[in-house]
Formats: C-alpha cells, sequence, structure tokens
C-alpha cells in the first residue's frame, strides 16, 4: 500500500470574494480557503490541496450554485495552463477586478486615492499575444515533446495543442513544432521558444544549448521556410541571438522585418525578438495615445522619458515637445531608441537618449540633466521608487508626471512619496487590460505638481 495515492480531503465551500490571482476566498473553519477556479457567490465541492499556518488552497472539483459572471473557457486547458487565470470570469468582470486592484494599492499601500477614475483601457481579449516565450521539454512518458506554457503553479510544462491568446500564426505551430523538436539531435538541450511578432512578421527564437548539427540547422531552417517565420538562434543571453533564415531574404544575408507602428504619431518602431515590446500592439496603441493625451506636452517644453526603452514613447513625444530626453539603463536599448529616431526623421535637437541606472538615481543626478516641464515614467516591476524621491525633492517640479505601470504595487509605493513627500496630487489613475485573461495588472496614473486647468 505503500505506493497508494493519498486522498485528498474534500469540502463544501462558500465563496466570499475573489483575490488578485482570481481564486475565491472562502472560509472553512475560520481559515481561508483560497479556492482555484470558484467565483464569488459560489457554493463548490472542493479538494484542499495544501495547507498552510495562516489559509489553506483548495481546487474546485464541483460547481453546485455557479456565479452569474462565470462564462465557459474558451480553451480546454484552461483548468491546468499557467498561461491565464480568469477565462471563466466575463470580461466587464474582469476588467472590474483590475480597476478594484489598482485602488485598493493605492490605498493600502500608498494611503493615496485618485481624484478621478479614468475608464479602463480595453481592447481585443483573444489573439492579443504579440510575444510569449514557450517552454520545450523532451518527455517520453508524455509521448515526446511538449511546447508551451507551464501547467498552473507548477514548473511542468502543459501539454498544450491549442492556445487561443497567443498570435493565430503562432498558436498554429504548437503541434507540428513538438513534431519538429522531436526529431532533432538536440531535441534535449532546446529549453525554449521565443515568439515575437508584429502584423507583417513572426519570429521565433530558438534558445540552443549546444551549436545545432548541420542535419539540425538544416531541419530548421526548412521547417522555418515552409512556415514563413524568421528563424533566430540564441546559444547565450537576449544579445547573442542570430538571424539564421527571414523570408523573402537570402539565407547568407537575411534581413529582419519586425517592426510595429504607431500611426497617430506616424512612428514605426524596428526591434529584435529579445526586445522589451509590450505584448499587446493593439493595447499599446492606445496605452501610447493616451499617455500622451495626459501628459499634454505643449510645442515649446522639455519632456523626460523615463525607462524609454525602444521609445515607444519618447518618438511620439517628440511630435509634440520641443525636446524629448530619453533616459534607459540598458545601452543596447538607447543604441536602438537613437537608430530608431533616425529612421523616423527626428534628429538629435528633437530627441535624445542617454544611458543610466535609474534605479541608482539621486536628487542631485536628477538636477544635473536641468528642468523638465513633464515627465513620463514607464518602469519595470521593480517600480520607479528612486526616479520618485528625485522627483520629490525637486526645487523645480514638472507640471505632470504620467506613470505607467506593470505593477500596481510598486505604483501604489511610488505614489505615496510623489504625494505625501513630493507635494504632488494624484490627479488620475485607471487599469489598463494589456493581458486579457490574466491576473496581470497594468494601469496608468497623473500626477500633477499643482492645480491645472488643463484638458484630457
Amino acid at each position: 500500500m505503500s505506493g497508494a495515492k493519498t486522498r485528498q480531503p474534500e469540502a463544501l465551500l462558500e465563496v466570499e470574494s475573489l483575490d488578485l490571482e482570481a481564486n475565491g476566498v472562502a472560509r472553512l473553519d475560520g481559515k481561508v480557503v483560497f479556492v482555484r477556479g470558484a467565483l464569488p457567490g459560489e457554493r463548490v465541492r472542493a479538494a484542499i490541496v495544501r495547507r498552510k499556518p495562516k489559509f489553506d488552497v483548495a481546487q474546485t472539483l464541483e460547481v453546485l450554485r455557479p456565479a452569474s459572471m462565470r462564462v465557459p473557457p474558451r480553451c480546454r486547458h484552461f483548468d491546468v495552463c499557467g498561461g491565464c487565470s480568469m477565462q471563466h470570469l466575463d470580461a466587464r468582470t474582469q476588467l472590474a477586478i483590475k480597476q478594484r486592484a489598482l485602488e485598493d494599492q493605492l490605498w493600502h499601500i500608498g494611503k493615496v486615492r485618485a481624484q478621478t477614475i479614468l475608464r479602463p483601457i480595453a481592447g481585443p481579449s483573444w489573439a492579443y499575444r504579440f510575444r510569449a516565450r514557450l517552454s520545450v521539454r523532451h518527455v517520453p512518458k508524455k509521448g515526446g515533446v511538449l511546447v508551451g506554457f507551464h501547467e498552473r503553479g507548477s514548473s511542468y510544462v502543459a501539454d498544450m495543442r491549442e492556445c487561443h491568446v497567443l498570435d493565430p500564426r503562432a498558436a498554429a505551430l504548437l503541434m507540428p513544432l513538438r513534431e519538429l523538436v522531436a526529431g532533432l539531435d538536440m531535441r534535449d538541450r532546446m529549453p525554449q521558444i521565443e515568439v515575437a511578432a508584429s502584423d507583417e512578421v513572426l519570429a521565433l527564437v530558438f534558445r540552443v544549448l549546444d551549436p545545432p548539427s548541420a542535419a539540425d540547422r538544416a531541419r530548421l531552417v526548412d521547417f522555418a521556410r515552409a512556415h514563413c517565420f524568421e528563424l533566430w538562434f540564441q546559444p547565450k543571453g537576449p544579445d547573442s541571438i542570430e538571424l539564421i533564415h527571414a523570408p523573402g531574404s537570402p539565407d547568407e544575408s537575411p534581413q529582419s522585418r519586425l517592426a510595429y507602428a504607431l500611426p497617430e504619431f506616424s512612428v514605426r518602431l524596428p526591434f529584435r525578438p529579445t526586445d522589451f515590446t509590450q505584448v499587446n500592439h493593439r493595447i499599446n496603441e492606445v496605452l501610447v495615445s493616451r499617455a500622451l493625451r495626459l501628459l499634454a506636452p505643449r510645442a515649446g517644453e522639455r519632456v523626460a522619458d523615463l525607462f524609454c526603452g525602444l521609445g515607444n514613447f519618447s518618438l511620439p513625444l517628440a511630435r509634440r515637445a520641443r525636446e524629448v530626453v530619453g533616459i534607459e539603463g540598458s545601452p543596447t536599448l538607447t543604441a536602438r531608441a537613437r537608430e530608431a529616431a533616425a529612421a523616423n526623421g527626428i534628429g538629435e535637437e528633437r530627441a535624445r537618449f542617454e544611458t543610466a541606472n535609474l534605479f541608482e538615481l539621486t536628487p542631485q543626478r536628477w538636477q544635473a540633466l536641468g528642468r523638465f516641464d513633464r515627465v513620463l515614467v514607464d518602469p519595470p516591476r521593480e517600480g520607479a521608487l528612486e526616479v520618485c524621491k528625485a522627483l520629490a525633492a525637486d526645487r523645480h517640479k514638472p507640471l505632470r508626471v504620467v506613470y505607467v505601470s506593470c505593477n500596481p504595487a510598486t505604483l501604489a509605493r511610488d505614489a505615496g512619496v510623489l504625494v505625501h513627500t513630493g507635494g504632488f496630487r494624484l490627479r488620475a489613475a485607471g487599469a489598463v487590460n494589456m493581458f486579457p485573461h490574466t491576473s496581470h495588472v497594468e494601469s496608468m496614473a497623473v500626477f500633477d505638481a499643482r492645480s491645472q486647468e488643463e484638458g484630457e
């Protein structure tokens, strides 16, 4: 009997609310239980799968009384795959949860409230992922090679045969890729395939731990030709990628055509598949448009774009302001932003780019950059604490700061610094549904140094 599987205890639970990961929240004998797959107002039969001192985790086995907000998940892998966590929720409820998460974090962490709640930015809910990182595992016990996202709460790769959030060109290759990798000599030395796409081009970056043999290289190139995508190899870090094949160009000197456009500003941004770009290009267009409308730069003003990356906001800003200074921690991205500016006919007198570690910014270094009328901040998940401290200490504060965030907790922390230390006013904030069907919350906040009568 030593090999017998232990039966998990079951319970009937009344679900009271939803946490930020889209798990139902219930109580069992006074103890909090996070219930995967359950929604507020539901009565469910669930198995307790993990016990902790302060809470338990359960998996829904049967919904005995469904909530009105419940919808059938589109993807048959939803219960297993970790790529999505909210497909069982209608779109309006997903947006409401993310907006509530933003407001709750602003108050509980930053002790601030926005004077105005912006209408959430939403767009296509399916086929929106222009970027993804797919894991590859050779698992003989599961029939061969698996290509996909990790299972929910696990390091195992999900047995995915479809995906409704991926770019359809990439989703259509999930099963052919499994067959391809299974036939390679190096199937155990290729742990990852990165997807990057634009409207015109699909690119796949194969992480190769060893140089591919001549036979493997030929198989991969033939596969790329047959399915019309750019083939890249990545032997080491992200900067080591090499373009091997591009549709319509000679394999001896292939040329990438990856780029995305911001038509409202007549800007086109070329990028490499491992460069940071927004996952959802349609939402990004709306995000950039709203950010500039809220920042409201004037023709004679000087603007800073901090954590500028490739120039996603800098180049559109250069169409509106007198001068834009983009600051980025990566020398590689700084160089690419300069190249993009030149390719778009934007001279250095309108947009210049500098490399600096903004996580170590001091008020003195900030003052040395000169006075800025307006500032846009778009940091990674770690936030922009030192930037906000520098802005708070600035004797000549910018009239307005627009903060684009991918983590409401660090936004809330930084908002507290701007408001309580710097005297800024949190004028407005709102959620951005960059990742539909996931618990990921993007947002935007607007801070004024003083009362202004500027329009939105």
